[in-house]
């Protein structure tokens, strides 16, 4: 294959129509949850991942895995991890089966906030997929996107 080959410039151009439909999307959905809630994507996206933790088998994430879920560097999740206990909607206590292991709890101010902030969140995910329709180039994937299965 050479740079100038049609498959890779296809490749190139539907990475590139991803790239510009999730960036859409994620900056209209963190304008409406900084008015309205003063919430970043990301601190809403940990939010979110955390308040579908349990107390059963299996029911709490490792940073790792909360790190993957939110699509940031441990080091930056445990940073965003901090801020959002600093400001009481998280907590951080040691798992009572591996003294080496810390959970992290979405506090009832956290689960009130994100209550608050869901309804924002998915109306402004609407919107940024109806406006992202009227673009050729985009519409596909939304189509894929509002399908809520990936074809093979």
């Amino acid at each position: 294959m050479t740079a100038t080959d049609p498959a890779l410039t296809a490749l190139a151009q539907g990475w590139c129509a991803l790239s510009l439909l999730h960036g859409k999307i994620e900056a209209h959905i963190e304008r409406a949850l900084q008015s309205g809630h003063g919430l970043s994507v990301r601190e809403y996206s940990l939010l979110d991942v955390l308040s579908r933790q349990h107390d059963g088998e299996g029911g709490h994430l490792q940073m790792k895995q909360v790190a993957d879920a939110v699509v940031l560097s441990q080091s930056a999740t445990t940073r965003l991890v901090t801020r959002l206990e600093d400001r009481g909607l998280l907590e951080r206590y040691l798992c009572p089966t591996d003294r080496r292991g810390i959970y992290t709890n979405v506090t009832d101010a956290g689960l009130k906030l994100l209550e608050e902030a869901r309804p924002t969140n998915d109306a402004a995910l609407r919107e940024a997929l109806d406006e992202a329709l009227t673009h050729p180039e985009l519409a596909p994937l939304v189509k894929v996107v509002e399908s809520g299965t990936v074809p093979a």
